[in-house]
């Protein structure tokens, strides 16, 4: 029984994801979860009390997933240069999995304070390693560079979702190249 229940869940979450995918949070709603997995309305709220409970869910399960990929690409790096190079990489390449659009849908709804922990803390370890490789070239603030560089990579993945005219690897060189020279450059 508990295993069946475990099943529905995740096929829960796995419909939570393909809504928020296509749709963003305007489109995670219980009666389309009902209608995706096939399960009754009443069902959907044995699981989960509110969409923000469906939200704070995904973000416990898909953004440690996520932070560990890109944490697994900057230990490959070498220099400093390297793990900011991944960093941004790595972001934009999950752009096109499905679970990763979910995660940047999530990422621009109003969440609440439940959700808003969850990523931060997958967030956190991130955010450490980046503002280390910035501290290592020698920069005098690189928390606040951090957060800059992640704002970078932020609108570079919205580029690549609106299937912007450059292509996603032009622009992923493009937010290297900012993120490494800064706008010196």
């Amino acid at each position: 029984m508990a295993e069946h229940r475990s099943m529905q869940r995740g096929a829960l979450l796995d419909a939570a994801r393909s809504l928020l995918s296509e749709g963003g949070t305007e489109a995670l709603t219980f009666p389309a979860l009902a209608e995706r997995t096939g399960l009754a309305r009443s069902s959907v709220y044995e699981y989960f009390r509110s969409r923000a409970a469906v939200v704070e869910e995904l973000c416990e399960v898909d953004f440690p997933v996520w932070a560990a990929e890109v944490e697994a690409a900057m230990a490959g790096a070498e220099s400093p240069e390297g793990k900011i190079e991944a960093y941004v990489r790595q972001q934009l390449a999950l752009v096109g999995d499905r679970r990763h659009r979910a995660v940047v849908a999530i990422s621009a709804s109003e969440l609440d304070a439940g959700a808003r922990e969850k990523i931060r803390a997958a967030h956190g370890g991130l955010v450490a390693m980046i503002a280390e490789a910035l501290r290592a070239l020698g920069h005098e603030e690189p928390r606040l560079a951090a957060m800059l560089l992640q704002g970078i990579v932020d609108a570079a993945a919205r580029r690549v979702e609106l299937g912007a005219a450059e292509e996603p690897d032009a622009i992923a060189d493009a937010a290297v190249a900012m993120a490494l020279r800064g706008v010196s450059g």
